[in-house]
């Protein structure tokens, strides 16, 4: 049996939340709320018609990043409000992580949303936070709190498909992950076709689920809400493995050396920031700050690709550019 590592840190990171700039915290509650039909008319093609990657393209009306924002659009909303208000994870190391020395959610969805809030307010004076609340989100809760508008947007780690965009809209894409899983290092399992009748977690209210059981029915899958859930149940050993993004797998591996991902890589899981989707004009605006993020700068390098190397780079290995992005809605 291997020896387990203490858990007071990954179960602290399921109780607490952390938030940016001189906001209140929050953790909104650990189950999800009811998702309701909306009686509003959509806005949404469905992907019938269009590609499922396909966002809504800047026009001649979408505000600049940092410019002025008109009357009466979502974004002016947002600034008279002081603050973005985002939907995160705290407990998914490299992309939404609190740092234990300095108390911060940080990451690389993070630095989506402080990209966001900086085309909104003007990127902050050194040494101030970006005006941002950062509200702590389980995987299960990314929709419904989209819905019910507790928030103007997520960044967890959350694929863009067409299921999806029935209920929310998204952003053009901002990273192209790719689902694996994750074993005990003694494992002699090659793939994830050698885990038969093993227990295996991922995350509830996932793509990883349904794409676990489709690669190999015989495992026997279990949920969490978090991702900090599924490692703290594959290091008491009431899960053998892991499977999800390789960007979470990695982060779940830097915390526990008894830990081996398999190479085999068997989805394409795009990423894209979700917006509810009668906030047409929201998404369009963030379309044009992320392709502002992803243009390279006077050194040469985009911010974009100083946060992928900062955060993603040191674990998954050299990109040579950022996802192009799709226009059609």
């Amino acid at each position: 049996m291997k020896k387990l590592i203490p858990l007071a840190v990954a179960t602290a990171l399921l109780l607490t939340a952390c938030g940016s700039g001189n906001y209140a915290a929050t953790q909104l509650p650990a189950e999800p709320a009811p998702t309701q039909a909306s009686t509003a008319p959509s806005t949404t093609a469905p992907c019938s018609k269009v590609g499922e990657l396909e966002s809504y393209a800047p026009n001649v009306n979408t505000p600049a990043p940092g410019g002025v924002m008109p009357a009466g659009s979502y974004m002016a909303k947002i600034k008279d409000r002081g603050r973005l208000i985002a939907g995160v994870s705290a407990d998914s190391l490299h992309l939404g992580s609190r740092n234990p020395l300095t108390g911060k959610i940080e990451g690389f969805d993070i630095d989506m949303i402080n990209m966001v809030a900086d085309a909104i307010f003007g990127a902050p004076a050194p040494g101030q936070p970006h005006k941002v609340e950062l509200r702590v989100i389980s995987s299960p809760q990314r929709i419904p709190v989209l819905q019910s508008g507790q928030v103007d947007i997520v960044a967890r780690n959350m694929t863009i498909n067409c299921a999806r965009w029935q209920q929310i809209a998204f952003s053009a894409e901002y990273y192209r992950s790719g689902q694996k899983t994750l074993v005990q290092r003694d494992s002699l399992a090659k793939s994830t076709e050698d885990l038969d009748n093993q227990t295996i977690c991922a995350p509830a209210g996932s793509t990883s689920l349904d794409n676990l059981k489709k690669k190999n029915p015989a495992v026997k899958p279990i949920t969490a809400d978090s991702d900090t859930g599924c490692l703290v149940l594959f290091q008491q050993g009431k899960a053998q493995g892991i499977s999800g993004d390789d960007t979470v797998l990695a982060g779940d591996a830097a915390q526990d050396p008894y830990a081996k991902i398999l190479p085999e890589r068997f989805s394409d899981e795009p990423y894209g920031l979700g917006i509810k989707k009668e906030n047409v004009d929201f998404v369009r605006f963030v379309n044009a700050a992320l392709a502002q993020m992803k243009t390279p700068g006077p050194t040469g390098v985009s911010a974009w690709m100083k946060s992928y190397n900062t955060w993603l780079g040191p674990d998954l290995g050299p990109l040579t550019a950022p996802p192009t992005p799709e226009y059609g809605r």
